[in-house]
């Protein structure tokens, strides 16, 4: 069944004040106890939210009035009280309502149209929480302490976004990840207050790969889930996405207005040497050749959009340490050993930095030869992998480079832990305006390790796309 509010004749609706939406479920709810309505945020573009024309009408999906509602929700926190023990059934109540609201009304205001001024969309782009780790030596959570931060302003001022990516290895484990680390991966999105689940848009890296004697990326696709195909475990419902996506969990879109996202998960789970031995993940990247294909139709039919190409893994030599054995230093006797990446002798060390492998072929660089021979067929890769302080040239490339036309970003990592000797806790914001074919892109700082918390000014960037963003 589905609910329908419809504006009055008068071009007035009582439910609608200013930016804010207040149905009539009896689900009004208020931000950090302070007693204000609390906005649908993420719904769409930053800006104002216009009144519905006279006689428009908006689509809820789900059982009409307050009892069905909470009756609804009450049943999936029973459902899933094993998973969610750790979130108040409150707190949950909350986002399952929230969650059914905000996939639906995105439609409605996501256009462009009225305002005084341009409106933006944020992009916050994160990787590599690898959550198990960061619980396992200092009981950090990596992504939960990082959504807090950008929703609370824990330690420094908070920050709007609209969607987040999460571009791989949420898991630390160095064999196969394990149900108890999807479960911690769960509950630290469920951090999330002001968001919900489905506003996380996630591929895997390296990290997140099962055996190959296992059920293919079982992990994967029973925790992180980006197609919402194991909602009672991930907490993914696909109708609740602002965003729609189309394909598989290992290869998928969405489009944002004129801007379409390719997201491409990590194929680390084929076995020895390209995937996962004995030993545990090798660090060089993969993907197969139906994605490449995938890919390269994906760029060649969408010649009219802003296309935001992500994986796991950097292309080669494009970013820091990105290239042929950056991934190591040499010992005193003259031997490879770990330094940004695990070193692996069998597991493709020479590419341990960057997408090595297509299918079994190493060093394949399918991806590089076609944007060779295309300048600036997309306008964005981005990806994570190397984890470093913002101001790291390792092979003389900083975390964002131009190559072939390209902007390439490095937005890893929100770990402490994992690769310790490098890793700096920070992330990504970009900043979309309508009408404007420049990006701002923010390096935000989750710890005061190498720099104070917060915005990290020497490491913004100013970056140009191919077009104006606006409607496709």
């Amino acid at each position: 069944m589905s609910l329908i509010l419809s504006t009055h004749k008068d071009n007035t609706h009582p439910d609608w004040i200013g930016e804010r939406i207040l149905v009539d479920l009896q689900v009004l709810f208020y931000r950090r106890g302070r007693g204000i309505p609390a906005p649908i945020r993420g719904a769409g573009l930053r800006g104002k939210m216009p009144l519905p024309q006279r006689g428009h009408e908006i689509k809820i999906e789900g059982p009409p009035g307050s009892l069905e509602r909470k009756e609804m929700a009450r049943e999936r926190i029973e459902r899933e009280s094993d998973i969610h023990s750790d979130i108040s059934r409150r707190d949950f109540t909350r986002t399952m309502a929230l969650g059914a609201m905000s996939g639906a009304l995105a439609k409605s205001t996501s256009s462009f149209g009225q305002g005084d001024s341009p409106r933006q969309f944020r992009l916050w782009a994160t990787a590599d929480a690898h959550v198990g780790t960061d619980m396992r030596h200092h009981q950090r959570e990596s992504l939960a302490d990082a959504i807090r931060q950008s929703e609370q302003g824990i330690g420094s001022p908070p920050f709007e976004w609209d969607i987040a990516l999460h571009l791989g290895d949420a898991s630390g484990n160095q064999g196969a990840p394990k149900d108890d680390e999807g479960e911690l991966m769960v509950r630290q999105f469920g951090a999330a207050r002001d968001h919900v689940r489905e506003q996380f848009y996630c591929l895997a890296g390296n990290h997140d790969a099962t055996f190959a004697h296992e059920e293919t990326q079982w992990w994967f696709r029973k925790w992180i889930d980006p197609m919402g195909e194991n909602t009672k475990y991930s907490g993914v419902d696909s109708k609740n996405r602002p965003y729609p996506v189309e394909g598989t969990w290992e290869r998928y879109t969405f489009r944002v207005e004129n801007l379409l996202f390719a997201m491409m998960s990590d194929r680390n789970d084929v076995g020895p040497p390209v995937g996962r031995g004995e030993r545990g993940g090798y660090p060089a990247g993969a993907v197969t050749g139906e994605t490449f294909a995938w890919w390269k139709d994906l760029v060649k039919n969408n010649p009219d959009s802003i296309i935001v190409s992500a994986h796991h893994h950097m292309l080669k030599e494009t970013t820091v340490a990105s290239g042929e054995w950056e991934g190591f230093t040499k010992n005193e006797k003259g031997e490879w050993q770990s330094d940004y990446h695990g070193y692996y002798p069998a597991g493709g060390p020479k590419g341990a930095s960057y997408l090595y492998w297509l299918d079994d072929k190493p060093d394949a660089q399918a991806f590089e030869g076609y944007l060779n021979e295309h300048n600036g067929a997309i306008d964005f890769w981005l990806g994570g992998h190397t984890h470093t302080n913002p101001d790291d040239r390792k092979g003389g490339r900083g975390h964002i480079e131009n190559k072939w036309g390209v902007n390439f970003v490095n937005v890893s990592a929100l770990t402490k832990c994992h690769g310790h000797k490098h890793s700096t806790p920070m992330s990504r914001l970009f900043t979309f305006t309508e009408g404007s074919d420049r990006v701002q892109v923010q390096c935000y700082l989750h710890t005061s390790q190498y720099r104070p918390q917060g915005w990290y000014e020497p490491a913004e960037r100013t970056l140009q796309l191919s077009k104006p963003f606006g409607m496709a």
